[in-house]
C-alpha cells in the first residue's frame, strides 16, 4: 500500500464533501432539526406511557383534548391523577372495548358502574390492571369483546409499511441521482423520452417490485405467525399499492432536482423519519394532542398504515376507508405532477 496515494484520494474525498455546501449543510442541521423537532413534539412533564379509557356520558366534541382530560379528572378518583397515563373519553362501551381489544388502548374503566376492561393479549394491559388495583378496589374484572388480537397482529401493517416506505424513497432517490451524476439522464435528454414518461417508468418498476417482495414478505411470516385477517386480501393489496404508489412518487419529487447523493440522503432521511415516528407505526395515536393527529394526517405512511390495519384488524372494506384512499389518491397525483415538473435532466441546475 502506498501511502502517498491512499493519503492524495483521503485528501480529495474530504475536500470534495466540504465543498458541497449544502450536504455539508445538511449534515450540521439535520440532527439539529431533529432535536428540535421531536423536543417539540413530546414537550411536558414525558409522553404517557399508557393509555385508559374511560366511559362516561355522551362528551361535548366541541371540547378540546386539553378540556377533556380536564373532564375526566373531575370524576375525582385517585387513579385519574397517576402521572404518565392518559385518559380518554368514550361513550360507546362497544367502540371502547374494540378499541382495547385492537390495542389502541391499554385499560377500559367504567366508574360509574364499577367495572373495568382488560386486554390478556397485552403486556401494558396487564401492567395497567396493576397500577389501577393499587387505587381501586371492588370493581369487577371483564375481558375485551370480540376476539383479542395479538401485538404482532396489530404492528404488522405498520412494519411492512415502514419496509415499504425505505424502499419507495430510498430505490428510487438514490437511483435517480445516481443516474444524473453519471449524465445518463443528460444522455437520455437528447432522445423522444418525456420527463413524465422517465418518471412513470420509474415508479411503476418500483410499484411492481415493492408489491412483490411486500408480498413475499408477507406470505412467508404467515406461515410461521399466522397472522390475524378479518378484511379481504384483495382490499389490503389495492390500500398497499396506493401507499406504495404514493411513496415513490414522493420520492421522485425529492429526487426532481438533487445532484448531490449526500444530500438526497439527508432530504430522505428529513421525508422517511417523521413517518416512522408519527404515523402510527409502533404506537397508537388514540388520545394523541389535535396537532400532532393533523400534522400526521399531512404523511402518506399514516394513510397507508391506518387504511391496511383497519383491513386487518377491523374486517373494513375500501369503502370504509374511503377517506384514507381518496386522500393517498389526492397525494400520489399531486407527487407526481410535481415530479414531472421540477425533473432536471442535467446535474447543473
Amino acid at each position: 500500500m502506498n501511502f502517498k496515494r491512499f493519503m492524495a484520494v483521503f485528501k480529495a474525498r474530504n475536500i470534495e464533501f466540504f465543498r458541497d455546501k449544502s450536504s455539508l449543510g445538511w449534515n450540521l442541521f439535520f440532527p439539529v432539526l431533529l432535536l428540535v423537532g421531536f423536543s417539540f413534539i413530546f414537550s411536558g412533564d414525558g409522553r404517557p406511557a399508557y393509555k385508559v379509557g374511560v366511559l362516561v356520558a355522551a362528551p361535548d366534541t366541541s371540547l378540546s383534548h386539553a378540556q377533556k382530560q380536564e373532564s375526566v379528572a373531575k370524576l375525582e378518583h385517585s387513579f385519574i391523577n397517576t402521572r404518565f397515563i392518559d385518559f380518554i373519553q368514550y361513550d360507546d362501551q362497544a367502540q371502547a372495548t374494540a378499541k382495547l381489544s385492537r390495542h389502541n388502548i391499554d385499560l377500559l374503566v367504567d366508574f360509574a358502574k364499577q367495572r373495568y376492561w382488560v386486554n390478556d393479549e397485552s403486556s401494558n394491559s396487564y401492567l395497567v390492571e396493576q397500577i389501577f388495583l393499587g387505587h381501586q378496589q371492588g370493581f369487577t374484572r371483564l375481558q375485551s369483546t370480540g376476539k383479542s388480537i395479538r401485538y404482532v397482529d396489530w404492528v404488522l401493517p405498520g412494519i411492512l409499511g415502514m419496509n415499504m416506505m425505505f424502499s419507495c424513497l430510498f430505490g428510487v432517490g438514490y437511483v435517480i441521482v445516481r443516474y444524473r451524476k453519471n449524465s445518463v439522464l443528460k444522455r437520455l435528454k437528447a432522445t423522444p423520452l418525456s420527463a413524465l414518461e422517465f418518471v412513470s417508468a420509474q415508479l411503476l418498476s418500483r410499484l411492481f417490485i415493492v408489491m412483490f417482495m411486500s408480498s413475499v414478505v408477507y406470505a412467508g411470516c404467515n406461515v410461521f405467525f399466522d397472522f390475524f385477517m378479518l378484511g379481504s386480501y384483495f382490499d389490503l393489496i389495492i390500500i398497499g399499492a396506493l401507499g406504495a404508489f404514493c411513496l415513490i412518487s414522493l420520492g421522485l419529487l425529492v429526487a426532481s432536482r438533487s445532484k448531490s447523493e449526500e444530500l438526497i440522503g439527508g432530504l430522505l432521511n428529513l421525508t422517511s423519519w417523521p413517518m416512522m415516528m408519527l404515523s402510527g407505526v409502533w404506537f397508537s395515536l388514540e388520545g394523541a394532542p389535535e396537532g400532532l393527529k393533523t400534522l400526521a394526517d399531512f404523511l402518506p405512511l399514516t394513510h397507508l398504515v391506518a387504511g391496511a390495519r383497519a383491513i386487518i384488524t377491523e374486517g373494513a372494506s375500501l369503502a370504509d376507508i374511503s377517506y384514507h384512499v381518496n386522500i393517498l389518491v389526492i397525494m400520489s397525483v399531486t407527487f407526481l405532477l410535481l415530479g414531472a415538473y421540477l425533473f432536471s435532466w442535467n446535474t447543473e441546475r
